[in-house]
């Protein structure tokens, strides 16, 4: 089912990150004439989330903008920093928008979506404490960047071993800092990658000089009264901190949307606003992409994904269904990646904790490896192998069985 937008119809988009701006970009490639909209929280321009635990740390040059200014200009598209959505009335279709100074707006949509994306979770009772940080926002990021000059030869605790954490404890180790990388899962990215490729990632970063412990959880961030000044873990053991990154997961920002009328997902499908399969909402021109988005997959599952691609790909069918034009909604093989060091890895496909992992190339830094379920291939991971890892992709998009790609 369609909900083409008539030629003068108003979108609106609440979230000016990567979600966003590709909807926004996508309604004006594709001929919508109307106003289009976008209202972001920060007060600075749309920009790229990952570099900021990769380059932003390691070589400060600027904000990664994802568009020049002139972008917004030229495309007609209004872009509003620094105002924030506090309420969506989906029967008025309206949007309730207050401003830096305490004043607030009515503002009306014939179509709203919403890319809020994620706000990261606080280690409890640290909140507040002189010397922790987060790591979600360019300000963020600017933050850590300055404590990092105040200790260039310091210690620093990467509490939680995910993505964000692997790439925050290899930029600290590059800028001369003594870290280490606490996760109470047996490996970092086990929960991504399952603990043989998390073994893997756990000697790319104890080769560099970092102390991963993992295993282990973290009772408290210990503090002087007012700064940090180390990490209780759950043995006992006391590690110094001059900082401390904390990286335990995200929550979808989702908390304006009480009393709006729109769908929630539950938390066992990973919460977000819930979505068919093409991102529309439970409300009438109501869609949403990225972090925030729980779509309905093509086997009816409901799915919350945090990846680049993922929203570049959602923001592109959104745009289309909104202009009534033909896209092709197609299984997508998931892919993402992280810098780390002077490697790439990456993950394209389904991989689960429980499949089998076949290491097919270890050379002790680069490595490539299957993964696969009931004897069909799943996925493909890889450090250092970009080339290896991508002509894969089309034996994901069919059934392949795993002894197809293994070698002799």
């Amino acid at each position: 089912m369609s909900e083409k937008l008539d030629a003068g119809a108003t979108v609106v988009i609440v979230g000016a990150g990567l979600g966003g701006v590709r909807v926004a970009e996508n309604l004006r490639t594709g001929g919508h004439q109307g106003p289009v909209v976008m209202i972001g929280a920060e007060t600075h321009p749309p920009y790229d989330r990952p570099p900021l635990s990769k380059k932003v740390l390691t070589e400060p040059a600027g904000r990664p903008d994802l568009k020049p200014d002139e972008f917004y200009t030229d495309s007609s598209i209004e872009l509003r920093t620094g105002e924030h959505v506090d309420a969506v009335d989906a029967a008025a279709k309206t949007v309730t928008v207050s401003r830096a100074d305490g004043s607030t707006y009515e503002q009306p949509y014939d179509a709203l979506v919403l890319a809020t994306g994620l706000l990261p979770r606080e280690f409890p009772g640290a909140e507040g404490v002189d010397g922790v940080y987060t790591l979600r926002t360019i300000d963020d990021a600017e933050k850590l960047r300055g404590a990092i000059g105040e200790h260039p030869d310091g210690a620093a605790v990467v509490i939680g071993a995910g993505f964000i954490g692997c790439e925050t404890a290899a930029s600290l180790h590059t800028l001369g800092m003594s870290v280490t990388l606490v996760e109470p899962a047996p490996t970092p990215l086990a929960q991504a990658v399952g603990t043989e490729i998390g073994g893997l990632v756990t000697r790319q970063h104890t080769d560099k000089g970092v102390t991963v412990r993992s295993g282990i959880g973290v009772d408290e961030i210990v503090t002087d009264g007012a700064s940090v000044t180390g990490v209780r873990l759950s043995d006992g053991q006391t590690v110094p901190a001059d900082l401390v990154v904390v990286g335990i997961g995200s929550t979808p920002v989702v908390g304006f949307l009480d009393g709006s009328g729109i769908e929630l997902a539950s938390r066992e499908v990973g919460g977000g606003i819930a979505c068919n399969e093409v991102g529309r909402a439970s409300a009438e021109g109501v869609f949403a992409v990225g972090d925030v988005a729980n779509w309905r997959d093509h086997g009816g599952t409901q799915v919350r994904a945090e990846h680049w691609n993922h929203t570049v790909e959602q923001a592109a069918i959104v745009a289309a269904a909104l202009l009534g034009t033909d896209h092709a909604v197609v299984p997508a093989v998931p892919y993402f990646w992280s810098d780390q060091y002077d490697l790439k890895i990456q993950v394209l496909g389904w991989p689960k904790a429980d499949d089998e992992v076949h290491v097919v190339s270890d050379d002790g830094n680069k490595w490539l490896a299957y993964f696969s379920r009931d004897g069909m291939l799943t996925a493909v991971a890889g450090a250092g192998k970009v080339g290896a890892v991508m002509k894969t992709r089309p034996k994901l998009l069919t059934p392949t069985p795993i002894a197809d790609v293994l070698p002799d």
